[in-house]
């Protein structure tokens, strides 16, 4: 007994020590990688409890408080949630603390970019508390998750079609006819990829003597928009490239599919899982890496885009996440002091919200999955229909950037 309490002093020392260490070498270039790493740890615990806390909730009174105990499925969704909330809280705080920052001078820059031991343990005394709140305020959190959760998508549509423009334009902008060939190809190849892979769509989920007429629908109106796609951004009067309408194209077929494959497994239109019930350890953990990678990323792109976050007293925008040339911390830090913010600090917490409903209800198959379904990561009726929404918001807003400067000439898009 004391060689093992001896042991496990030993450990939490060690792992202090390195948080210490981990903690004191995040500088100002690295902090919203940090930020990026600590939501993806929240993804991580909010996984692991919810296959391991259930047994343990349902011993609380105040969690589990009901005549009749609910099924497992609710106590691994109640964990997720409670996590998540804890996570939005976080990051909520920070925003509001954050509003209104326009200079390095202002204290609250330091609290963006340092003070990390502290934020981590604020983080993890918010995620605990969770776990003593009312069930009522959980599942308040559930009910507006769904919303914050389309925000979120919306803000990725308008980051990919910021992307998509920008990259189109930069290419351009070198007037050599390489460049001109090489958007050619990568349209080219986008196109032949989306017309290919719908294909695919109707192997996997229109199957030979089934009634899957809903599956055809979702397939069929996205061929459509591809077509539209294209026919609008060549037409004169528009002046538009087809390079951005081949890889818009490409991303609505993506949704197309991601929504087709969130079917329930139980569904006879689901040809692509062989109506498997069961899924493997491996599966479910590229399901939640691929999950991860993917909210990382859009939150990523949020904290480096130059639309909608640079403000408008930024000297410049869209600042490398990692630090290109060889400066040492003392001298960037004499030479940045007085100059303005290059992004909205606030709106940066902001997509980290959002995105922390948005994860908590792939976690939860949109809190509706029951039975097997609840097993898997991002599966039920729920997400096809956000997945298939989402595809038709980014085809809208895709053609109301084309028609936009002709309806309204007068005004800058």
């Amino acid at each position: 007994m004391w060689a093992a309490s001896c042991l496990a002093s030993c450990c939490a020392a060690c792992a202090c020590d390195a948080c210490r260490t981990v903690v004191s070498g995040i500088s100002r270039r690295s902090a919203r990688i940090a930020y990026c790493g600590l939501f993806a740890l929240s993804l991580i615990v909010s996984w692991i409890l919810r296959e391991v806390a259930a047994p343990l909730m349902e011993k609380l009174p105040w969690i589990n408080h009901f005549h009749k105990t609910p099924d497992r499925e609710w106590f691994e969704t109640d964990a997720v949630l409670r996590v998540s909330l804890g996570n939005f809280m976080f990051f909520t705080i920070l925003a509001v603390l954050m509003v209104g920052v326009k200079n390095q001078k202002d204290p609250r820059d330091s609290l963006h970019h340092g003070g990390w031991m502290m934020k981590v343990i604020c983080w993890c005394i918010l995620v605990i508390f969770m776990f003593f709140l009312p069930n009522e305020i959980v599942s308040f959190y559930e009910s507006i998750s769904k919303f914050g959760s389309g925000l979120f998508l919306l803000v990725q549509v308008v980051l990919l079609l910021d992307f998509v423009h920008g990259w189109n334009d930069k290419w351009i902008g070198y007037g050599e006819q390489f460049w001109y060939i090489a958007l050619f190809v990568v349209s080219l190849v986008c196109y032949l990829t989306t017309f290919v892979f719908s294909g695919f769509l109707f192997h996997w989920f229109t199957p030979s003597g089934q009634d899957c007429g809903l599956n055809t629908f979702f397939i069929v109106m996205t061929l459509i928009f591809v077509f539209v796609f294209a026919i609008v951004a060549l037409h004169p009067a528009v002046s538009g490239s087809i390079f951005p309408a081949s890889v818009i194209s490409f991303y609505c077929m993506y949704l197309c599919y991601s929504g087709l494959a969130s079917e329930p497994r139980e569904y006879e239109c689901n040809g692509l899982h062989k109506h498997s019930k069961a899924v493997s350890t491996g599966t479910l953990t590229i399901g939640l890496v691929t999950t991860v990678l993917s909210v990382v990323y859009s939150a990523v792109r949020a904290g480096s885009s130059t639309t909608l976050l640079s403000p408008p007293s930024s000297p410049r925008a869209g600042k490398p996440l990692l630090p290109l040339e060889n400066k040492t911390e003392a001298e960037h830090d004499d030479k940045e002091k007085s100059k303005p913010v290059t992004y909205s600090y606030a709106f940066f917490h902001i997509i980290f919200s959002l995105a922390s409903m948005y994860s908590a209800m792939l976690l939860t198959g949109w809190s509706t999955s029951v039975g097997e379904s609840g097993k898997l990561v991002d599966v039920g009726w729920p997400s096809v229909w956000v997945r298939i929404i989402t595809g038709w918001a980014t085809a809208s807003l895709y053609l109301w950037s084309l028609v936009a400067p002709i309806m309204f000439p007068d005004r800058e898009f």
